[in-house]
């Protein structure tokens, strides 16, 4: 299987660990290349951005329909086995249910979760979608295609972005939004739940009090299943990394792994 790997390093020396970034649903690699791959370098990391089979320029797109958590996991290991060390895994949304999956059965230094799904899985999100939505929903079961959730710009500012994004930005971002998988929503629902107490990685959890997809609530909830607190940012959405004010948020991130003594050299 062929990945999208973006990788970017600094331009001395890096520090020995480095930043492996795994994207949502929807969304590919490019998403993280927007902003938080040229900060992290910019900070001494090598950093790096993985499209998961299916997504962006990774193969797989004509089978995506049924791929499966298990092998974004997969993708996930490949990702890290070709980086000289172990890396620190940072997953938003789908992707930190993925990553939520690899850590328990891989090291890791240190884990942060943006935005993510909680280990009870989307069942909370899938009703609020049903309230919203209903034909929406309706039509990405019949069509076994989750698309629809996303098919326009509107939609698309609903799901990820606070009033604070400019038209023409969501528009831009929007453009490069795709199909997903609805066997890995099937097992983000149900069959592929993740186990915390497999997990021994310390995690940083982070969400948005903007968030439509997953709330405050279940951010904190999240944290809590891993022994830990969750960080609210009072103005930012679901896609943090993407929200005007994602610096706040990797700054944030780079303290912690600076407390942590993973951003030294």
């Amino acid at each position: 299987m062929r990945l999208e790997i973006i990788s970017k390093y600094p331009s001395g020396g890096a520090h020995s660990t480095p930043l492996l970034f795994v994207h949502g649903a929807w969304h590919g690699a490019w998403c993280w290349d927007v902003h938080f791959l040229d900060y992290f370098v910019q900070q001494g990391f090598a950093a790096h951005a993985v499209s998961l089979r299916g997504h962006g320029k990774s193969e797989g797109r004509e089978r995506l329909r049924w791929t499966s958590i298990a092998s974004y996991v997969q993708d996930v290991e490949a990702a890290a086995q070709q980086l000289p060390n172990p890396p620190v895994l940072i997953g938003h949304s789908m992707g930190g249910f993925v990553v939520q999956k690899y850590l328990e059965k891989h090291p890791s230094p240190a884990g942060i979760l943006l935005a993510s799904v909680p280990p009870r899985g989307v069942l909370a999100t899938t009703l609020r979608i049903a309230r919203r939505h209903p034909l929406i929903l309706a039509k990405m079961n019949l069509t076994l295609s989750l698309f629809p959730l996303v098919a326009t710009p509107q939609l698309a500012r609903e799901a990820f972005f606070s009033e604070r994004m400019a038209d023409e930005e969501v528009l831009r971002y929007w453009r490069n939004l795709q199909e997903e998988s609805y066997r890995g929503f099937m097992d983000m629902l149900a069959l592929a739940l993740p186990n915390p107490r497999k997990v021994a990685t310390p995690l940083l959890v982070l969400g948005g009090a903007q968030d439509t997809v997953f709330h405050p609530s279940e951010v904190e909830a999240t944290a809590r299943a891993y022994h830990t607190e969750a960080e609210i940012f009072s103005d930012m959405a679901h896609d943090m990394m993407l929200e005007p004010r994602w610096q706040a948020v990797a700054e944030r991130m780079l303290g912690w792994l600076t407390n942590r003594n993973l951003a030294g050299a």
